[in-house]
């Protein structure tokens, strides 16, 4: 007797006629599993969906299968990676769109990151100046999108970078490649890095301006992101950081200052434009062409090679003037006096009744009262001194310091002391 391995036969799908219609059905239903149970429907066939979808699968029919995938190594000082995200966040107790700059050493994971309102080429010059600041160092290689901040023509390793931004890199030795398109994987260490930083570094945060989230932006990635230990370093970015430092390149002797230049005319009230804001220039200098260098922080002005004003530069307000003090005089120029005028030191200091009249004379006038200081002091001269005290001191008495009245007041005196009233 033969003694053999029992195998139960093979039952056959009852399913397996419908193959055809399936695919048909799954052409004509544009992948959409169950639009094709309905069409199967229609037709009087009736297929559980969980059965649909393992029919799907075993005939192939989508594309989008899994397959194998490698990973990037990276050795010390190689490889940096740069791009941006958007975030939103807090400033001054308003949300706001914000661009997140991040650059990553694609060897130790350091990263290091920044904020501004908008991403151009000079955005990406001071930020990078500053990235590279913080490495201590550059990669001859970084790693970045497809996007014409940097890119000027083309898409991937063999695109154009922009002149300018050749010129920034070779300050620092730096090289910059953009990824192939739809390969994203490629800058996977910086991709990976916003996501903690919009979970962690943003989660309930607030800041009072754009210099402060800067700044806390720094902290963070030096006591939070860069200490936390990595499970593929098997160590944190810093630790990791102290064997890559080594084999970075050494920052230049000499680093120019980022800044764009502009050439601009002062306006007939004393202001240059730049990014919709005004800043003020020397009077002297109205409707004189002039040299504006935009730094991250602030914007000065030149005139014949000489630094002609400083000031801070505006990042988040539109149509704003900014004057520093000195650049301006007022338009209408008023001479500022002081101390009594030259009517009250002769009407002063002869008798106390009249400087009673004339204490309360000024308080009831504009300015040093001037005016009606020069007018009392022409009644006194006009009139005999007499009835100029009689009318006075009644005056006072009754609190009356009008004086127009106080001449009528006076001309009556004057009439009764010094004419008859019974003549003809």
């Amino acid at each position: 007797m033969i003694r053999g391995t029992w195998q139960a036969p093979q039952r056959r799908s009852r399913y397996e006629d419908l193959s055809s219609t399936i695919r048909e059905a799954f052409a004509l239903a544009r992948g959409n599993v169950e639009r094709v149970r309905e069409i199967l429907n229609d037709k009087g066939h009736t297929v559980p969906y969980s059965t649909l979808t393992r029919i799907v699968r075993d005939l192939e029919l989508r594309e989008d299968r899994k397959k194998r995938a490698g990973s990037y190594t990276f050795g010390p000082g190689e490889e940096a990676q740069h791009d941006t995200s958007p975030h939103q966040v807090v400033i001054g107790g308003t949300k706001v769109k914000a661009q997140c700059a991040g650059l990553v050493l694609a060897y130790s994971r350091r990263l290091y990151i920044q904020y501004y309102p908008v991403f151009t080429r000079f955005e990406a010059r001071v930020f990078l100046d500053r990235a590279f600041r913080y490495m201590d160092g550059a990669c001859p290689r970084c790693t970045i999108d497809n996007s014409s901040v940097i890119v000027a023509h083309g898409s991937g390793p063999d695109a154009d970078i922009a002149p300018e931004m050749v010129r920034f890199g070779e300050i620092f030795g730096v090289g910059f490649v953009p990824h192939a398109v739809g390969d994203a994987n490629r800058s996977a260490r910086i991709e990976r890095s916003f996501w903690y930083v919009e979970s962690n570094f943003l989660a309930g945060r607030t800041f009072s301006d754009w210099h402060d989230l800067n700044e806390q932006a720094i902290r963070w990635c030096t006591t939070v992101a860069n200490e936390k230990v990595k499970r593929s370093l098997g160590m944190s970015p810093e630790g990791a950081y102290v064997m890559e430092k080594p084999y970075l390149t050494p920052l230049p002797p000499y680093i120019p200052p980022v800044y764009q230049t502009f050439s601009r005319c002062v306006d007939t009230e004393g202001y240059v434009a730049v990014d919709t804001n005004r800043y003020s220039a020397p009077e002297r200098l109205t409707g004189t062409e002039v040299e504006v260098h935009k730094l991250w922080d602030r914007v000065e002005i030149f005139y014949k090679n000489q630094k002609v004003a400083s000031h801070p530069r505006l990042m988040d307000r539109r149509e704003t003037k900014v004057t520093a003090a000195g650049h301006h005089e007022p338009l209408h120029r008023v001479r500022t006096y002081e101390g009594p005028c030259s009517e009250e030191k002769v009407l002063v200091g002869q008798h106390e009744w009249l400087d009673t009249f004339v204490e309360g004379l000024k308080k009831r006038s504009s300015g040093r009262g001037v005016r009606s200081l020069r007018r009392l002091l022409d009644l006194k001269r006009t009139y005999p001194l007499e009835a100029f005290e009689k009318a006075t001191v009644e005056a006072l008495h009754y609190g009356l310091f009008d004086l127009a009245r106080l001449e009528q007041m006076i001309l009556s005196h004057v009439a009764g002391d010094f004419f008859s009233e019974d003549e003809p």
